[in-house]
């Protein structure tokens, strides 16, 4: 039986124009932004929020005992708001993920590795991929965790997991941001799910150019809140009647196709 969602889930988005390959300032950045949207449940920050995408190289690996971690710990006990964000992680085997921090204020955070890699951009070459999908639970809501590129793939995004909101943190290239809004749309839509979608803005050490377009989406594909172009925050709130009342009046999910996901060989 699907666990009963709760009421409502205040959601703070930190759309950044990241700097390129500076932790420290980013972390500066992103807490005065979570300073100007006081009060949220849950603070979404982009896709490798400390270096920018591909932006690790030549840095020292970061781990889980390292700043970043503790920093959004810190600012998860301060604000009593869960934070949520990728960073590029390195195992004590010397591996690096591009891993995706859920970190509630009081308890462990959980953990998703980006299971589709960039191969277009070189992210098989530097990252290892993760083992399968992570729900979150928080304040009684079910968040599916991703990243970027993963939304590509509806078979991975299916709604098997009995989620409420499925959550998107990305550095997605402006001459694909089409693409972004409609995947996005396509997953509440298709999923009956909250979609958040977090990407970051400006242009990147790489010389790549993001536009934002952070966005949430109801249940039906509705627009909640869109950010725009230039950085900025955001935040909406998600209603859990809402959802409830549309997944009873158009039960659609029930009528979905059984098949198993075949996990291919992850290097």
């Amino acid at each position: 039986m699907a666990t009963p969602v709760a009421q409502s889930l205040e959601v703070g988005l930190l759309q950044a124009d990241l700097a390129w390959q500076d932790p420290e300032t980013n972390r500066r950045r992103l807490a005065a932004m979570m300073d100007s949207q006081p009060g949220c449940d849950l603070y979404v920050l982009p896709e490798t929020f400390t270096t920018g995408f591909l932006g690790d190289e030549g840095l020292e690996a970061e781990t889980m005992d390292g700043p970043s971690v503790a920093w959004m710990r810190e600012q998860a006990r301060a604000r009593q708001a869960a934070v949520a964000g990728s960073l590029v992680i390195a195992d004590g085997e010397g591996r690096r993920f591009n891993r995706l921090v859920f970190m509630p204020p009081d308890a462990e955070p959980f953990l998703y590795d980006k299971s589709h890699r960039f191969t277009y951009g070189g992210e098989d070459q530097r990252y290892t991929a993760g083992k399968g999908p992570v729900v979150a639970e928080w304040r009684g809501w079910r968040i599916d965790l991703q990243i970027c590129y993963d939304l590509r793939f509806p078979v991975w995004c299916r709604n098997d997991r009995d989620f409420d909101v499925q959550l998107f943190v990305a550095n997605w290239p402006a001459p694909r941001a089409e693409h972004w809004r409609s995947l996005l749309k396509a997953r509440a839509i298709e999923n009956q799910a909250y979609v958040i979608g977090l990407n970051c803005c400006g242009r990147d050490g790489n010389g790549l150019d993001y536009q934002g377009d952070s966005v949430v989406r109801g249940p039906d594909g509705s627009r909640l809140l869109e950010l725009g172009y230039a950085e900025s925050c955001g935040r909406t709130s998600l209603d859990g009647t809402r959802l409830r009342e549309l997944r009873q009046r158009l039960p659609f999910l029930s009528d979905r196709d059984e098949f198993s996901l075949v996990e291919r060989e992850r290097s």
